[in-house]
């Protein structure tokens, strides 16, 4: 891809925002996902409800919800949006180990929602690393990836 194809750079590859008031308005929705591996032992107290900070699944799933819809003021060029739902979920899985992270973004208007869906799953993986660090510190937040988009004019997209 060149420089003139990357719709974020103009012709001189400065960054730009995309103007998006020709596209048409149209239902979006994208869906990410993560993970954030740990110990078993870490999992547990997640489990059980142990750790010092609260519900690491709740409190992390509601930090991902608050992420999505400020993803325009953290992500330079993205443009605020009428976000319509934003679903986050956060799963044990004793395999990884670790919690298992989904987000769900839904808006109608002119651009898509990866942005946001990506935000939420990273700052609920971020959350649940801040419950956790008193515990353990090697925790990793990875594989954070769009495994679904849909709407607009470049229309459905799904991850292999």
């Amino acid at each position: 891809m060149t420089k003139a194809e990357l719709t974020h750079f103009d012709t001189e590859g400065r960054a730009q925002m995309v103007d998006v008031s020709d596209k048409a308005e149209t239902s979006r929705i994208a869906v990410a996902e993560g993970y954030i591996k740990m110990s078993l032992q870490t999992l547990e107290i997640v489990n059980e409800g142990r750790a010092k900070k609260g519900d690491v699944i709740s409190v992390a799933r509601l930090a991902g919800i608050m992420g999505a819809k400020q993803t325009a003021a953290l992500i330079p060029l993205c443009h605020p949006l009428p976000i319509t739902k934003v679903a986050v979920d956060l799963v044990a899985d004793a395999s990884l180990p670790g919690l298992r992270i989904t987000a769900e973004v839904k808006t109608k208007g002119q651009t898509g929602v990866e942005m946001e869906a990506l935000t939420a799953v990273s700052v609920a993986g971020l959350t649940a690393y801040d419950m956790l660090k008193a515990v353990q510190k090697d925790m990793e937040i990875g594989a954070v990836r769009v495994t679904l988009k849909d709407g607009g004019k470049s229309g459905r997209f799904t991850a292999p």
